[in-house]
């Protein structure tokens, strides 16, 4: 019998546990010993879902939507399509196409739903289409001055580009500079804490992909015609129907980790790695530490970490003895900027918000039927609003006589927004809302919940212009591969997470040293413009 290899993993979110999964699947048991190291005692990472006093939080929001078949195979094998309408769905008489034997969520508990995406701009008291449009919706609220504005301003784009040298010039080439400064000045230095021309155009590039004016009006177009679209061929934003889990994304991600358990997996939960050891290129163990300071110390053959590389570069330095990591590279990982984010969630009795649209939703009176609201009016600290009740009725204890809403705040770990207290945060959130006419007041909040969440959104400034140095220099360790959103500080989706993961097993499987793969997944416009 051959010895088996045996695979250390940093991390239990998408990317940690796929890469368990994708080992451990179909008898791989035999050939691999995996163990599995999650700092906190949740799964998921920032696609875990919260759960407070009977309502369920999901943090940012995670639609279950990918242009990869692998994943989107990977998903329904794990919660399988619905069959019969959800709560809302049937209530409503909305339609869904249903998965013939598929299980009724309202009998069973693991099934993914299919949901209608409907997300909209706030900005200056008015709801535009999100993606930005030139709907007559947008143009009412705009009026006849600003629309000429903002059509000239995009046909002169158009003919003069400016050098995509930084984020400020992707936009304006795509949109014109009025759109620019309306929607996307201001908001992108709200989410970020920088002016757009001090941001790398690889942002927009990963994020807005081939989104423009003229994508945004072909989909319009298509719209039209009687013939059914292909998804694979619209931008990933224009999506309108996405899958989702009944209890939300962190479902999902505790099914696979209580899959993988029972496939074999070590599950180590509390276990902050705080060494990674190296010797003669490679990484030779790794040294955690549980929540009473007791260390342990995992040797093996082959490591995945989805730790934040400035944390895995401070934690290869922390080793007695070991070589030290070059100074110039642990400059340029410590130099590595995040962005970190708080959710504060409001139950509130009902919304001050009508539904104006054609749309149907539960609620006396029917709620407003967005997932998210992007709050693109520079007035507001508040970066975007989730309504629970749309993501899934499932989410909420009472879906039909309350609403729950997650207010999102970009910030700095330890800034005042990130000190405040729970009491602080809910009054200031409570005050915004009430401000933007959402709510009523303060007498129309039930119950509130505050989450923090650190190194949220890898941030494209200061020394991440270096980082393909220090991605040559990790992978000089032949036995390391860095996967996931932190794992290799680049602003993935959940779907890209999870194929860095995929990509890495199947070097380890085959034997592959070049690690080009692994690290090219959300940067070929191949990738994100066709299947």
């Amino acid at each position: 019998m051959t010895q088996k290899q045996t695979v250390v993993i940093i991390g239990g979110g998408p990317a940690g546990l796929t890469a368990a999964w994708e080992l451990m699947k179909d008898g791989g048991a035999d050939a691999y010993d995996v163990t599995v190291l999650e700092a906190t005692r949740e799964f998921g990472g920032i696609s875990r879902t919260v759960k407070h006093n009977g309502n369920r939080m999901d943090i940012g929001g995670h639609r279950f939507f990918s242009k990869d078949d692998r994943i989107m195979q990977w998903w329904r094998d794990t919660l399988p399509l619905q069959g019969a309408p959800s709560y809302d769905d049937r209530k409503l008489g909305r339609h869904h196409d249903l998965e013939p034997g598929g299980p009724d969520p309202e009998t069973c508990d693991e099934v993914m739903l299919k949901r209608h995406r409907v997300s909209r701009i706030y900005w200056n008291r008015h709801f535009f289409d999100y993606p930005i449009s030139l709907s007559p919706n947008t143009l009412k609220a705009m009026g006849p001055k600003l629309t000429l504005e903002a059509g000239f301003s995009y046909l002169k784009s158009m003919v003069h580009k400016l050098p995509e040298d930084n984020l400020e010039n992707f936009y304006i080439n795509r949109f014109g500079r009025k759109l620019y400064s309306m929607f996307f000045e201001g908001y992108t230095e709200k989410l970020w804490g920088r002016h757009p021309s001090q941001i790398s155009a690889d942002w927009g590039a990963q994020r807005v992909k081939g989104l423009s004016i003229t994508e945004v009006l072909k989909n319009a177009f298509l719209k039209l015609l009687p013939k059914k679209q292909d998804s694979s061929k619209v931008e990933t934003s224009l999506i309108e129907e996405f899958w989702y889990p009944k209890y939300g994304p962190g479902q999902l991600w505790e099914t696979v980790e209580r899959n993988c358990e029972q496939a074999g997996v070590h599950v180590i939960t509390d276990a902050n790695v705080v060494q990674v050891r190296q010797g003669n290129g490679r990484i030779e163990s790794v040294v955690y530490e549980d929540c009473e300071g007791n260390r342990t110390e995992l040797k093996a053959d082959q490591f995945i970490s989805s730790m934040p590389v400035k944390d895995l570069v401070n934690a290869l330095d922390a080793g007695s003895g070991a070589a030290s990591v070059p100074a110039d590279m642990s400059e340029i990982a410590n130099g590595l900027p995040y962005r970190d984010f708080v959710t504060v969630g409001l139950l509130v009795k009902h919304l001050k918000l009508r539904n104006t649209t054609d749309i149907p939703t539960l609620g006396n009176p029917p709620i407003v039927p967005d997932c998210w609201i992007y709050v693109q009016d520079p007035g507001y600290k508040v970066g975007r609003l989730q309504i629970f009740n749309n993501w899934s009725p499932y989410l909420v204890k009472d879906v039909d006589d309350t609403v729950w809403i997650g207010l999102e705040y970009f910030c700095e770990e330890g800034d005042a927004f990130w000190s405040m207290s729970d009491e602080e945060a809910r009054d200031f959130a409570i005050q915004e809302l009430t401000r933007m006419r959402v709510i009523n007041g303060p007498q129309d909040v039930i119950d509130s919940h505050r989450e923090r969440v650190k190194k949220a959104y890898p941030a494209y400034f200061d020394t991440y212009s270096h980082m393909d140095e220090l991605v040559e220099y990790l992978d000089s360790f032949g036995n390391l591969y860095c996967v996931g959103r932190n794992g290799q500080h680049r602003y993935n989706n959940m779907d890209h997470s999870m194929a860095t993961a995929m990509e890495a097993v199947g070097n380890i499987k085959t034997g592959k040293t070049s690690k080009k793969n692994v690290w090219s997944v959300n940067t070929e416009q191949s990738y994100h413009e066709s299947k």
